[in-house]
C-alpha cells in the first residue's frame, strides 16, 4: 500500500525540486552569458582543478560529477574542441582514460570563477541563515550518502 505524503512532506518535496531546478537554472544562465560555459562545463572543470595533476580517469570524473559515462565523454569532447581538456591514456593501466585539465581551461575556469561565485551567493548563500546553510548541508549530505548506497 502506497503511504502518501503529508502535506508538510509534499510541501518539503515540491519546494526542493521547483527551488533545486530554479537554483540550477539561474547558475547555468549566469555562467553561458557571461563565461560562455554550461554549468555541467563548470563542474566538470572545478574537479579536474582540484585533481592531482590536474587530471581524473574518465570513469572516477563521471561518478565525481554524477554523470553517465557516454554523456561524460561527449562533454569531454566538446571540452576537447575548446582547447580546455584533452585525453590521454592511462600509464599504470592503458586500458583507462585519463582527463586532463589544460592551462586553456585552467585559464578559463579562473574567469569564470568569480561571477559563479557571486551568482551562488546571491541565489543561494545570502538567502539563509547560518543555521539553515548547516542544516541543508546535512540533509543533502545524507541524500548523498544513500545514493552511494544505493543498488537499484
Amino acid at each position: 500500500m502506497t503511504q502518501w505524503l503529508t502535506p508538510e512532506q509534499q510541501r518539503a518535496w515540491r519546494a526542493y525540486m521547483d527551488g533545486g531546478q530554479r537554483l540550477m537554472a539561474d547558475l547555468n544562465r549566469q555562467l553561458q552569458q557571461d563565461s560562455a560555459l554550461s554549468f555541467a562545463d563548470y563542474r566538470i572543470l572545478v574537479k579536474l582543478s582540484e585533481a592531482p595533476g590536474r587530471s581524473l580517469r574518465m570513469s572516477d570524473l563521471a561518478d565525481g560529477v554524477l554523470s553517465s559515462r557516454s554523456r561524460l565523454t561527449h562533454q569531454i569532447r566538446r571540452l576537447e574542441g575548446q582547447r580546455m581538456v584533452r585525453r590521454a591514456a592511462c600509464e599504470d593501466d592503458g586500458r583507462g582514460v585519463l582527463a586532463q585539465l589544460t592551462d586553456e581551461g585552467m585559464h578559463r575556469l579562473r574567469l569564470a570563477a568569480p561571477g559563479h561565485v557571486a551568482a551562488v551567493r546571491r541565489y543561494f548563500i545570502d538567502l539563509l541563515t547560518p543555521a539553515q546553510l548547516t542544516d541543508l548541508a546535512t540533509a543533502m549530505e545524507l541524500i548523498n550518502l544513500a545514493g552511494d548506497h544505493r543498488t537499484d
